[in-house]
């Protein structure tokens, strides 16, 4: 709601690592908010690493988990924004900001 509401389009909504890979290719998105605790077979990082393998899209990830072996493994894909649950929404319009440049 607030990113609707700040004037941008949300393309969808994925619950798994691969719907968020074939919303991806569908509506070619500018930037990826991807929560790192998604459902079934995939995790949102091994999503994030076949969608950046496909193409340069900037990702946010969130979490509420940020132990470091994940902090390591995000660090390592070089994430356009990195943000921690719970979050305001103030924390998201300046993830957005930054990831897209503006």
């Amino acid at each position: 709601m607030t990113i609707e509401r700040d004037g941008d389009n949300v393309s969808g909504i994925a619950a798994s690592g691969q719907d968020a890979i074939s919303l991806t290719d569908e509506t070619n998105p500018d930037v990826i908010l991807m929560d790192i605790g998604l459902q079934r077979y995939m995790n949102g990082i091994e999503a994030a690493e076949i969608i950046k393998e496909k193409i340069n899209i900037p990702v946010i990830f969130l979490t509420a988990h940020s132990d470091n072996k994940i902090l390591q493994r995000i660090h390592s894909m070089k994430p356009a924004y990195f943000i921690s649950k719970p979050f305001t929404d103030d924390d998201l319009r300046i993830a957005l900001k930054l990831s897209l440049g503006r």
